[in-house]
């Protein structure tokens, strides 16, 4: 298979080509949690880019519960016409556009001023950064079961507002991930044990979500391969994972990896000069497509044509770039043009202290999006610093916002 050949997903519809832009969150959502004007340009940005599926960064299910300030949220309380905006312009150029949705679970800092919930009471383990993270109230059944109906609703107006399909969050760590992991996950109940209860709510998740959709609305997983830290998600759970869900109307299963513990997702660890630098989860994904029912979608790192043709002929159904269209959001249309040595990356970042280096490389990501999202061009040599500084100033900011939102509601 070629980058450019359309795919067509198991609901019947059809993906124009195997080119994804792949989620990052991008904290760009107006104060009341709707999709701001700034969001709606970077988006026109990518639909104009050519990728064949546009994949939003997370779409929280519960308004009390964020990966960061600046994040969009939609349930029931929230106006839809800015979300019929937002998939308008994602769709305008032929692009499938699905809506990431998701619930951070312990994966929420402290500042923003909720109380967080988990699988289990077990705090994030952040070395120096772990005190930015509160300790979790372990969910009761029925907080689980609202949770599942909380996913399902926002998947209903996804559909309502226009999208052509969501990406179920259940991979980096967050609140459907944790569930998976016994490092996270120490439940004695039907959601703890065995890997078939960790397994029981992302299951059931897609479940209500198929439920509450048409046919050619479309429903897609994304995944660990694994965990990257002993003890816990494994490849060969993530394996069977994919078995069950098999047998539920899945259309596609993206597979990453890592979390907040141990953020593989961003490469860092690779050495820059092989295969593994680019689509680093690919040996696991081609064994997963060999046995999945559906499409797989690998994403990591990916940045350049070569590459992409590499997975496709792995027997990988799709490849996701996310940094590289953050620095250059027309790299699949110039790919199609002829421009085969095109490429766009962020330099890496050697700190000492890696999770400072993490938080830098985000912070690198978000400045590409910010000036996109302002009608610019993106400055993929700015200074890891001056980025970071930036992007805690403009926490900080939408840290108040989200407060007085929330004591608005309150009252």
């Amino acid at each position: 298979m070629t980058p450019f050949q359309p795919l067509r997903l198991p609901n019947g519809s059809v993906i124009p080509n195997r080119i994804a832009k792949a989620a990052m969150e991008e904290n760009l959502a107006n104060p009341d949690q709707t999709p701001s004007d700034q969001l709606l340009r970077l988006y026109q940005a990518w639909a104009e880019g050519g990728a064949g599926l546009l994949l939003t960064g997370n779409v929280m299910v519960d308004p009390g519960a964020m990966t960061g300030p600046g994040g969009v949220m939609l349930d029931a309380s929230q106006p839809l016409q800015r979300f019929r905006d937002w998939a308008r312009i994602g769709r305008a150029h032929g692009a499938q556009f699905w809506m990431q949705i998701n619930h951070p679970g312990r994966q929420m800092q402290a500042n923003l001023g909720q109380p967080t919930v988990a699988p289990s009471a077990i705090a994030l383990d952040m070395g120096g950064l772990s005190r930015l993270f509160p300790l979790p109230k372990a969910l009761d059944e029925a907080e689980i079961g609202a949770l599942i109906q909380r996913f399902a609703r926002t998947a209903a107006l996804a559909e309502e507002a226009g999208f052509s399909g969501v990406q179920i969050h259940a991979a980096h760590g967050y609140l459907l991930s944790q569930f998976l992991s016994p490092l996270s996950n120490q439940r004695q109940d039907r959601w703890g044990g065995s890997l078939e209860n960790r397994a029981r709510l992302l299951l059931e998740v897609v479940k209500a979500v198929r439920e509450v959709v048409s046919p050619g609305f479309a429903v897609a997983v994304k995944l660990n391969s694994a965990d990257f830290q002993r003890g816990g998600f494994e490849p060969a759970d993530a394996r069977q994972v994919v078995l069950w869900l098999n047998e539920l109307p899945v259309d596609l299963v993206e597979l990453s990896g890592g979390s907040y513990e141990a953020p593989a997702m961003q490469g860092d660890a690779r050495d820059g000069r092989t295969l593994a630098r680019e689509a680093y989860f690919l040996e696991f994904a081609r064994e997963i497509a060999a046995i999945a029912k559906m499409p797989v979608m690998v994403t990591g790192g990916i940045r350049r044509l070569p590459v992409v043709e590499q997975v496709l002929a792995s027997g990988v159904a799709m490849a996701g770039l996310a940094t590289a269209l953050a620095v250059e959001p027309a790299l699949p249309r110039r790919w199609q043009n002829g421009e085969q040595t095109a490429t766009a990356e962020l330099q890496p970042i050697r700190w000492k202290r890696k999770a400072f280096a993490a938080l830098a490389y985000m912070a690198l990501v978000k400045l590409q999006m910010r000036r996109l999202a302002a009608g610019n061009r993106p400055k993929a040599h700015a200074s890891p610093l001056r980025a970071l500084l930036l992007e805690q100033g403009c926490t900080l900011l939408r840290v108040r916002q989200y407060r007085r939102m929330m004591k608005s509601r309150a009252d």
